[in-house]
């Protein structure tokens, strides 16, 4: 006899349970309703790419974390997010597209980086992205936000904020304060301030030459806190000194009023002048999203506008603007602080239970049941009754219908409420509608 293998998942790698599952599927089909709500189309690419293609734009710890591989006599690389596919994807099929293309992917990308707490080496992420063609109007990037506030108060989030800002509005102020040529260094260093505190981000300016008195100008430029409009009005004394500057300030200053226009309430969004996301990906609008209680966690939600998704792959520019949800990541956070209404989470409404050997009758009971739009599974297993009730009970079904000989005979079947106890002998028409009457109260997910 062979020897017995001990099971195990790869570490980094994430596998639930059933029950963490339907949770899981719940949460992605909020975001895929949300996205299709407002207009994008669905996308699905490879999670396999020539690795020409994929590493065309990565370099230094993104291109050390990729998975990558020969066979036969290809050189292949598994994706590391979805934004690299999807520059692909546009420029192959751009003859096929209709410009502004928005889309949305959800799906697994994978990185070589440590394990731990809350990240993993395979993880889904959930995008969407507005493409143009040459150009796309600056009022999408308003639009974004109320995407982000729709998907999170749809998951029963409510004390979040997206924070906003504009790489312009950044490089305009370096180049005012004459600190254009250690942009990319400030905006790294900068970008780690709720990580390791304005003492540490001053230490770390100095060491790359910044003088006192600008580190000071610039921090008390963007760590100023205040409404939009206070920090609009803190911004206005440099306009006209950079065309740079003015191009993002004209920007931010449309973005916040056509949130707003867009529903999202003034109390989810602000804009905050430290947040730079990355180093040279973005080019203008950039975002940020954080549960307020939490900052731990960092952005949950992140992305921005960039001048040119494909440049590696065409000769045309195309401008977008888009965001990521760590999908994965997301979902721990929200199992971990309990934001989740977790009592609902079984996708079977009923449990059919078949009392005779002949199970004829049970199986057009069940299909009675999914044809009313209620999902119903059979237990066609031999046994005790009391063991079969315990498989319901065990998954937390709500209903059992039993079917003896006695029901078959009358042409009726006897419903019983799990959860109270209750049960009765009626129609299979009326016991359907018992079942419909307590899924209106509750079918609502996550506190919607």
């Amino acid at each position: 006899m062979a020897d017995i293998i001990t099971p195990r998942t790869l570490s980094g790698f994430m596998e639930l349970l059933p029950k963490d599952q339907v949770i899981f599927d719940k949460i992605r089909a909020v975001l895929e309703k949300t996205y299709s709500s407002y207009g994008f189309f669905p996308l699905d690419t490879p999670i396999l790419e020539d690795s020409k293609i994929l590493l065309a734009k990565a370099g230094g710890e993104t291109e050390k974390q990729i998975y990558r591989f020969n066979k036969g006599d290809s050189d292949l690389s598994m994706r590391f997010d979805l934004t690299v596919p999807l520059a692909k994807y546009v420029a192959k099929n751009y003859s096929e597209l209709t410009f502004p293309f928005k889309r949305y992917q959800i799906g697994k990308v994978y990185r070589g980086e440590r394990a731990q707490k809350g990240r993993f080496r395979e993880f889904y992420q959930a995008d969407i992205d507005i493409i143009g063609d040459e150009k796309l109007n600056i009022v999408n990037d308003a639009e974004i936000p109320s995407i982000i506030y729709t998907i999170f108060t749809g998951l029963g989030i409510e004390d979040f904020v997206i924070r906003i800002n504009n790489r312009k509005v950044l490089n305009g102020l370096y180049a005012i304060l004459g600190l254009e040529e250690k942009a990319a260094d400030i905006m790294r260093i900068i970008d780690k301030i709720d990580k390791i505190g304005r003492e540490n981000v001053v230490a770390e300016l100095a060491e790359i030459g910044i003088t006192e008195d600008k580190v000071t100008t610039l921090l008390d430029l963007l760590l100023f806190k205040g409404s939009n409009e206070e920090v609009l009005a803190n911004l206005e004394q440099f306009k006209g000194k950079n065309e740079t500057f003015d191009l993002g300030f004209e920007e931010i200053q449309t973005v916040i009023k056509y949130i707003g226009v867009f529903g999202v309430p003034g109390d989810y969004y602000m804009i905050d002048l430290s947040i730079a996301r990355g180093l040279d990906y973005y080019t203008g609008t950039v975002y940020e999203t954080f549960i307020r209680k939490h900052p731990e966690y960092g952005s949950v939600c992140s992305g921005g506008r960039y001048d040119n998704l494909a440049e590696y792959y065409t000769k045309k520019s195309l401008p977008g603007v888009g965001i990521s949800i760590g999908l994965t990541r997301l979902f721990y956070v929200l199992c971990e602080n309990d934001f989740l209404n977790r009592s609902h989470e079984n996708p079977v409404d009923v449990l059919v239970l078949p009392m005779t050997e002949d199970v004829t009758v049970a199986i057009d009971v069940a299909k009675q049941f999914r044809l009313a739009g209620i999902s119903t599974q059979i237990y066609l297993e031999q046994g005790k009754f009391k063991k079969k009730m315990a498989y319901g009970n065990k998954l937390s079904i709500p209903f059992c219908v039993l079917l003896g000989e006695d029901e078959i005979a009358a042409n009726k079947v006897t419903i019983k409420n799990m959860e109270t106890g209750e049960q009765v002998t009626d129609t299979v028409e009326n016991a359907i509608a018992v079942v419909k009457a307590k899924a209106e109260v509750t079918s609502k997910f996550v506190n919607m």
